[in-house]
């Protein structure tokens, strides 16, 4: 990490969360942010339901909600953007304060509740993004919608022509009944609209599923076979946590989804489950509580084909991504494989 960027962290974390937030992304567009391009190199370069990656190593959605700073972020080092989540209409989300940092525990607590600018607005930025790495939408519901499947439909239909894929978050703790849809018929009914909706399209995208690092033995088989049969091109695993087990900060007793170092182990069990149930059949996007190129490895080793990242830069910064894919690279030469996809999965075969 830079001294300059060091220097922005501190006064950062002096302001409210969300205060931060805004202003992190305000740094992105003035260009105060440096943007070394994407990382990559052969052993690096590797595909994810039909795209092309320059390195396995992307952006979790949620820190560029409204795409309003997707430029930038494509020139930060990662092998590919999600931003979102956009839902049909406008919303404020839950009131604030929403967001909070557990500075003892490296882990973020959030009840954002999907606060965005809306399908359209979100849609039109999507559309001026300049061509380079995959750049994706997470797809969400109002919170006062009476068909949520409905809403799912109509931001694939509004953004899903601006983006390489999409992502039915089905996950989130923050807006009531949300994770209804993760399960039985619910989900089936769901999946089977946004892939009805995605064959509309003018380029048809591979359509990602997000679940919860909360879901029990049965309920995640069921998920698995939901997904395959339904022909989701990928799964991410996993979205935010509701769990509080060993935390230290005062503030965990807070309200919401919690991400970060807490969630890794958790999160990375579920992949390595996950991955026993599907194998080969889907390939599997790893998030939760990354913070170095060794997590990111280990959820390789467990049966991701990429990771996702975003808590950590809370306390690393943005330049985090790139010292993640190039310490990545190093450790698949270190351990003999001559390309990241040799690597998946090869602790749970």
């Amino acid at each position: 990490m830079s001294l300059s960027e060091r220097i922005g962290l501190s006064v950062l974390r002096l302001l409210d969360p969300e205060t931060a937030h805004g202003l992190a992304l305000r740094a992105l567009n003035s260009g105060l942010v440096p943007r070394p391009g994407p990382v990559t190199s052969p052993r690096l370069s590797t595909s994810l339901a039909g795209l092309t990656l320059p390195n396995p190593v992307g952006l979790a959605a949620g820190l560029d909600k409204n795409a309003a700073a997707v430029a930038p972020l494509m020139r930060t080092g990662f092998g590919f953007v999600e931003t979102g989540a956009a839902t049909p209409r406008p919303q404020t989300g839950n009131p604030r304060p929403r967001l909070f940092r557990l500075n003892e525990d490296r882990a973020v607590i959030n009840r954002f509740g999907f606060n965005n600018d809306g399908m359209e607005a979100i849609g039109k930025r999507l559309a001026k993004r300049p061509s380079g790495i995959p750049v994706g939408i997470n797809l969400g519901a109002n919170a006062d919608s009476d068909d949520r499947i409905s809403d799912f439909v109509a931001v694939l239909r509004c953004c899903g022509p601006y983006v390489d894929f999409a992502t039915v978050n089905v996950s989130s703790p923050n807006t009531d009944r949300l994770r209804d849809l993760q399960y039985g018929d619910a989900l089936s009914r769901l999946l089977e609209g946004v892939m009805d909706a995605r064959a509309e399209l003018p380029r048809p995208i591979p359509i990602f599923l997000k679940i919860s690092p909360d879901l029990n033995d049965s309920s995640l088989a069921e998920v698995a076979e939901i997904a395959v049969s339904t022909g989701v091109q990928a799964i991410v695993a996993t979205n935010t946590t509701v769990l509080r087990e060993g935390l230290r900060s005062q503030l965990r007793t807070e309200s919401g989804g919690l991400s970060g170092v807490p969630l890794f182990d958790r999160s990375t069990q579920v992949l390595a489950q996950l991955y026993r149930l599907i194998g080969d059949r889907v390939p599997i996007v790893g998030v939760g509580g990354i913070s170095s190129a060794e997590d990111a490895y280990t959820k390789i080793l467990a049966g991701a084909s990429a990771v996702q990242l975003y808590t950590a830069m809370t306390f690393a910064g943005l330049s985090l991504s790139v010292r993640i894919a190039r310490e990545l690279d190093v450790l698949l030469s270190d351990n003999g494989f001559k390309n990241v996809s040799e690597a998946v999965g090869t602790a749970n075969r």
